[in-house]
């Protein structure tokens, strides 16, 4: 199967959206500038190769871009391609991705979903993974009692997995700074009239 990816310009900087046949195959957040983030998704997606996106793909970032700007957006036609990933987060991923925009879910609460009601931990560490945020809204699962934070994102610190640009001496400055990604995530929590 070939695997292909494309960058592409949003309000937060430079995302990235990997896909194959049966769909998308990920989506990457900005890191601190393109070039860090095209080097991110050649380490996730070896041997992808960088073209334009076709129809399909290219409506998933138009959603990406426009529920950034937020807008409101429905990702429930976007095509995910989830069959590499263990059947675990698989169920996770479907529960949080039907989450409605406004709503949010502990990650208790997904947990009891799954019929699973002592595995809160598993599904934070699921979310910690999510190879498709944005389109999965892990900015809508909270920690306990609603809180920011948790088991994929610490004390509503930014996680270092596929929801969030890398830590350390990469961690851009200006408007991927902490103080931004957490009015980032509150806006894609709560948004504009919550319509994210």
């Amino acid at each position: 199967m070939e695997t292909s990816f494309a960058l592409f310009d949003t309000a937060i900087g430079t995302c990235a959206v990997a896909w194959g046949e049966r769909g998308l195959l990920g989506v990457q957040l900005p890191e601190a500038d393109a070039t860090r983030t095209r080097a991110r998704m050649r380490r996730r997606f070896p041997g992808a190769r960088e073209t334009t996106p076709p129809a399909q793909v290219q409506g998933a970032i138009d959603g990406m871009v426009a529920l950034v700007n937020g807008e409101a957006v429905d990702f429930s036609a976007v095509t995910l391609d989830m069959e590499q990933l263990p059947p675990f987060p698989r169920r996770v991923y479907e529960v949080v991705r039907a989450i409605p925009c406004g709503a949010t879910l502990t990650y208790g609460e997904i947990a009891k979903r799954l019929g699973v009601p002592v595995e809160a931990r598993d599904v934070g560490e699921a979310m910690g993974r999510n190879p498709f945020p944005i389109i999965i809204p892990c900015h809508r699962v909270l920690a306990a009692g609603g809180k920011l934070g948790g088991f994929s994102a610490p004390a509503a610190s930014p996680p270092s997995g596929a929801c969030w640009p890398s830590r350390g001496r990469g961690r851009p400055k200006g408007p991927t700074s902490l103080t931004a990604w957490r009015a980032l995530i509150r806006f894609l929590r709560y948004g504009s009239q919550h319509v994210i």
